[in-house]
């Protein structure tokens, strides 16, 4: 909507005019208040994001008010580049210190989210200082172009798109590109571009969709096909570089294979200016294809404080376009010029242009497909690796002030992880789970469900559901997979990708060679006659058609950790407004995120025992306060059937803790969530996860597991003597035992990276007294030698338990006590402990935290290569790929007595059967001939993986580094 008016007040000759709040001293016979308001919305659900530009059409003034009512209901939640108020519908906006003087046709862009219910009509008059902008004017959509070359293009290709939007009576706010309808990136800045990487052959319909100031939009499509390989392609070495500002970088371009004759390549660039190669040209020959040229690429020194991406397109008569991007690194702010600056977007390159994302924009868990661990194939991706890609891209953000690809790595999240309406359809229906018991062996399963159990009351649906207007959850479920390569599809469709799946279901022994892969909308199409439902529960009828989801608590808790790094960051650039929508949509995933801060069925804390004698809870008293393992929804794929379910967890790892995030959804005006209860909630959160860190750690310093409301997952009495947290108890492995869940060094590294934060963010106390006392014991079995030779701890032994938790009066955990068993050269886990050494470094002073962290990134650099950054990796368990079930080891696949069914591509599942043997598909994997050598009693098989988080990981302990120690 755009509102215009035209206003002029009478001339006065002598004597002082006051009007609208503005003194004009005498003489000012034409003084002449006149304004233009530009609002737009992007609305979701019950919540919405205001854009208002403000332009002074009349003389200059040196401050200003804007005032207008809301037609409904609607709350301002928070605001930016304005002082906000509200109240009841009148809502007030006064300037800020640094944008009060407007010039005569000078604007102000401010905003504001908002929460709403029924209809967000727009305001329909808006006042500056007091003068009304009246008249509602027809505003203009934009126009915009969308160019494509010519081609030809071979798979893989590299298709640049570049848009040319203008608006003829405002201005562009941002343009969006689609591939074959889906939406693969958003550009806030002219020139607007975009480059698809790697395309396989097929047909493409590609989109730039513009949007005006007013939310107006206008689309330009073109058209284009990527044919198979036939001969060589144009290739570069690397395909991204980043250059200092005033330097230059070297890429090396060739040809895959001999031409049959000259190639004449030519050279152009898009994007910033400051950004040139040399030579304009070049000739690749039949005797020099393989050695190739390198260019030059240089980034000018200038004054400002921006840097800037530019596109270099490598173009010859036959071959297919290759972009290679160039990414300046301004040297005008702290750290620009900082060489973890430079190896940030060197790695950042790598993980754009390397084979991480699929066609579809969705992360992968690795590059490589044969990889098992918690996700069973490397092409499934995890809320995990989502949640590493958005703290990825606030870090790029910080770095290049470009937030665009920020939001989109959250637009995707949505798009893929976090179920639509149409997967979660009945999810606004009540209900309440019935209880199962868990029990510690995949053999004592299906459990059988027993309703005469009482369950507590949900304290959260209500609330929720009043305050977003619907009964879906935003929360992401923690498994897709990406390529669809089980072939579930969606709802059994067997084609659509992603597809919703999941595997660990039956106890804390069931490793992951022993699940079974299911869908999470199972229709019966795949499985056995009731599909894959019966293998983990008993019902006393037939199980209906369902759908069900599980979030992994602390992925949606990093993602508002990375969320809050992103508003900070942008703040400090001048650009919150670029950022706004998505930070509050964070907010919001932390509303619901309280899922994870109860017991499984929503019993009361503490002492629970018996499935029938621990009562249920009511209200918070079936809170404990902390990130638990997992929670989970489902119901009917059926509307009519009328019920669904919602579920916390009662296992509580110190892993899976997030304070940081407890603390900005607390404290931070932008992320705190719009539902009543939810800041007292993660306010009692924030302590209650510091107390857990208390309580676990051991008398040498690393943190034990965790602490369970529900002993062997079925309320049981626990042994004789066991230490209790609030009246749960203490476990050192919690929900897994193949391997223990406290075993892997890893978990120490996540956790306590977000407990520096806090640290560094608060000064914390009690955050600090953790640290204080971990740092050592970590610096102490480190090893940091030369030419890329480190170790760090890998695996640990527990002993003993932690005293009983007294919060008046902690006890000294004397009689806990850690070993570390293994040590190893784990790339990722390596980035993780330097970022929380050099977090607690950065604020505390500690220099053997900061020499250690940098030690640590020097040598994991030492590792670098084309792909990212990795080792060697040994893995012995891939033994267990032909594993049939064994009853006196309680290992291999197991099923139900009589039970069979078939995957989706034939695979039988019966007794007797394997995990490959369920997963006939990786007999044809590239890497399978090493695992079946091994198999047949060679050598155990190695392999470079590149797991996604890891890499993220890495690129971003080079980014914090720079930015906490600018200097070095």
């Amino acid at each position: 909507m755009r509102l215009k008016a035209r206003r002029r007040l009478a001339a006065v000759a002598t004597g002082v005019l006051v009007a609208a709040g503005l003194t004009l001293p005498g003489g000012a016979a034409h003084a002449a208040p006149s304004c233009d308001v530009v609002y737009a919305t992007n609305d979701w659900n019950t919540g919405f994001t205001a854009n208002v530009t403000v332009t002074n059409l009349g003389d200059p003034v040196t401050s200003w008010t804007l005032t207008f009512d809301f037609p409904g209901n609607q709350r301002i939640t928070q605001g930016w580049s304005a002082n906000w108020s509200q109240s009841g519908n009148r809502v007030t906006a006064t300037n800020m210190s640094y944008n009060g003087n407007l010039g005569t046709g000078a604007s102000t862009a401010i905003g504001f989210n908002g929460a709403y219910s029924g209809t967000n009509a727009k305001p329909t008059s808006f006042a500056v200082n007091g003068v009304t902008c009246g008249g509602i004017g027809q505003p203009q959509p934009p126009t915009v172009s969308l160019t494509v070359p010519a081609g030809p293009f071979e798979a893989p290709a590299d298709v640049p798109l570049t848009a040319t939007a203008s608006d003829p009576d405002g201005t562009i706010a941002k343009v969006e590109f689609y591939r074959n309808g889906l939406l693969v990136n958003t550009d806030t800045s002219a020139p607007y571009s975009y480059l698809l990487e790697d395309l396989p052959a097929g047909a493409y319909t590609v989109q730039a969709k513009a949007y005006d100031n007013a939310n107006l939009t206008a689309t330009a499509e073109r058209a284009f096909t990527v044919t198979p390989a036939s001969g060589p392609v144009l290739v570069a070495t690397p395909s991204s570089v980043s250059v200092a500002e005033g330097s230059s970088s070297t890429v090396n371009l060739k040809l895959s294979a001999a031409p049959a004759g000259n190639v004449p390549v030519t050279l152009t660039r898009t994007g910033d200016t400051d950004v040139t190669v040399t030579p304009t040209s070049a000739v690749l020959t039949p005797t020099t294809w393989n050695t190739g040229v390198n260019l030059t690429i240089s980034a000018a020194e200038d004054a400002d404080t921006v840097g800037g991406t530019a596109t270099i397109t490598a173009s010859a008569t036959g071959y297919a376009p290759l972009a290679i991007i160039a990414t300046e690194i301004d040297n005008d702010v702290p750290g620009g010029d900082n060489i973890y600056t430079a190896r940030f977007l060197e790695q950042y390159g790598k993980i754009k242009n390397s084979g991480y994302f699929s066609p579809e924009g969705v992360p992968y868990h690795s590059i490589e497909t044969l990889i098992v661990e918690a996700p069973d194939h490397g092409h499934e991706t995890t809320s995990e690796a989502f949640s590493f890609w958005i703290w990825l891209e606030a870090q790029y953000g910080r770095v290049t002030q470009n937030w665009a690809p920020f939001n989109n790595a959250w637009t995707v999240m949505e798009n893929y992880i976090i179920p639509s309406h149409a997967d979660q359809p009945t999810a606004g229906v009540n209900g309440t789970a019935q209880y199962a018991a868990e029990y510690n062996l995949p053999s004592q399963y299906p459990s059988q469900l027993q309703p005469s159990v009482s369950v507590g009351a949900d304290p959260l649906r209500n609330e929720l559901q009043s305050t977003y207007g619907t009964g879906d959850i935003y929360g992401m479920h923690w498994l897709l997979d990406v390529d669809n390569t089980y072939g579930f599809g969606r709802c059994g469709d067997g084609t659509t990708r992603p597809a919703y799946i999941n595997t660990f279901q039956r106890g804390p022994q069931e490793s992951v060679w022993e699940t079974v892969p299911q869908p999470s909308c199972d229709t019966f199409r795949h499985g056995g006659p009731n599909g894959y439902l019966d293998i983990s529960v008993k019902e006393a009828n037939a199980p209906a058609k369902q759908w069900k989801y599980t979030n992994a608590p602390d992925a949606d808790a990093r993602a508002v950790q990375a969320a809050y790094w992103a508003l900070t960051w942008a703040k400090a650039q001048g650009k919150q407004a670029d950022v706004a929508a998505t930070v509050a949509k964070a907010a919001k995933m932390g509303d619901y995120l309280r899922y994870a801060m109860f017991d499984k069925y929503f019993k009361k804390i503490g002492n629970c025992v018996g499935p029938t004698t621990c009562p249920a809870g009511t209200g918070r008293d079936s809170a404990h306060y902390l990130m638990s393992w997992y929670y989970a929804w489902g119901g009917a794929t059926d509307t009519s059937a009328g019920w669904s379910w919602r579920i916390g967890s009662s296992h509580n790892h110190f892993g899976y803790q997030n304070p940081f995030a407890a603390w900005a959804l607390t404290n931070v005006a932008e992320l705190r969530p719009q539902s009543p209860t939810a800041v007292a909630d993660w306010t009692n959160s924030l302590n209650r996860q510091l107390e857990f860190y208390q309580w676990l750690q051991s008398a040498e310093g690393a943190i034990s597991g965790g602490a369970t409301n529900s002993w062997d997952g079925a309320y049981a009495q626990p042994p004789a003597g066991k230490s209790t947290f609030y009246g749960m108890f203490y476990d050192d492995h919690p929900v897994y035992e193949d391997p223990g869940s406290n075993q892997w060094f890893g978990m120490q590294v996540w956790s306590l990276q977000r407990v520096a934060e806090l640290y560094y963010v608060t000064g914390n106390a009690k955050a600090k007294a953790i640290l204080d006392k971990w740092v050592p014991w970590a610096i102490a079995n480190t090893t940091i030698g030369t030419g890329g030779a480190f170790e760090i701890p890998a695996d640990m032994r527990w002993t003993g338990q932690p005293a009983v938790w007294n919060p008046v009066n902690p006890q000294p955990n004397t009689n806990l006590h850690v070993e570390v068993t293994a040590k190893g050269r784990d790339v990722g886990v390596g980035a993780a402990y330097a970022r929380t050494l050099m977090w607690y470094a950065a604020k505390s002073g500690n220099a053997a935290a900061k020499t250690t962290a940098k030690g640590l990134l020097d040598a994991m650099y030492a590792h670098a290569e084309a792909k990212g950054i990795s080792t060697v990796e040994t893995r012995a368990d891939y033994r267990r790929f032909d594993d049939v079930y064994d009853a006196s080891t309680g290992q291999g696949l197991y099923l139900p007595p009589g039970w069979t069914g078939r995957m989706p591509n034939g695979d039988a599942i019966t007794a007797g059967k394997s995990f490959v043997d369920i997963r006939s598909f990786y007999r044809t994997d590239p890497d399978w001939p090493k695992v079946q050598a091994y198999l047949n009693g060679g050598p155990v098989p190695e392999f470079r993986y590149h797991r996604f988080w890891a890499q993220t990981d890495i690129a971003m302990a080079f980014a914090d580094f720079a930015h906490l120690f600018p200097n070095g």
